[in-house]
């Protein structure tokens, strides 16, 4: 089951008094990257953990879409969806090739050994550091095997939420190299992030969050420039 689209529809977040999410509607489709943007506080956050099924709305409506028709929110429709998140979900007492073999024994992937070596190639892990357990990984290393377990079932749909943290310029030249292998074999991505510079060019969707609120959104077929990037995010978020 392959997710092709999602879609918000008047998407409220409340925590006690303070309104996190208002009214916002949003479409994600495809082979392209969405970018969120948006000051600290703007709600950013929240919104990734809605979509991911983490967090649930006070108000409105998230839907995953397959050639236009809605998927039931069960188990096989959350096995679609890879979050990198603040917390990296991975255990500090095991290897790098032991976590993957952890999440990847759970996700049933198939050719699980030699998917997992791949991919902490592809995201740009020194072999030397396969065998140490991740509890003596800097913060780019750990940022660097959250990816590879994020992309280890090859989910249809990636949330990501500041994925270029703690990643030296190499480090985010292989993620943003990974991310455009994602868009190219189809899959719904969505990128927060401050490291503009980072996914110029592999963007194609803008979408900026000010106060809980959509402030703006502009989707093309051409990847926006770092200059564009930053005076789009300058322009609506203050």
């Amino acid at each position: 089951m392959s997710i092709d689209a999602v879609e918000v529809r008047g998407l409220g977040k409340r925590y006690g008094l303070h309104r996190a999410l208002h009214d916002v509607d949003l479409d994600l489709h495809a082979g392209g990257v969405c970018a969120l943007l948006g000051p600290n506080g703007a709600g950013k956050s929240t919104l990734l953990g809605i979509l991911s099924s983490i967090v649930k709305p006070n108000a409105g409506v998230v839907r995953y879409l397959r050639a236009g028709e809605a998927l039931a929110a069960d188990a096989s429709l959350r096995r679609e969806i890879g979050v990198v998140a603040h917390e990296s979900f991975l255990y500090t007492g095991l290897t790098a090739l032991e976590n993957l073999d952890f999440w990847g024994q759970l996700y049933q992937v198939e050719g699980l050994e030699q998917r997992s070596r791949d991919l902490l190639r592809e995201v740009g892990l020194d072999e030397k550091a396969w065998e140490r357990t991740a509890g003596t990984y800097s913060r780019g290393m750990l940022q660097r095997l959250s990816v590879a377990r994020t992309m280890l079932h090859e989910p249809s749909v990636l949330l990501l939420d500041e994925p270029f943290t703690g990643l030296d310029r190499g480090g985010s030249q292989a993620l943003a190299e990974a991310l455009s292998g994602a868009v190219k074999r189809g899959a719904v991505v969505l990128v927060i992030t401050h490291d503009l510079e980072s996914i110029a060019g592999i963007t194609t969707h803008v979408a900026v969050l000010r106060r809980g609120k959509l402030a703006f959104e502009e989707r093309r077929a051409s990847g926006y420039s770092f200059e564009e990037l930053k005076d789009t995010y300058h322009s609506h978020s203050e």
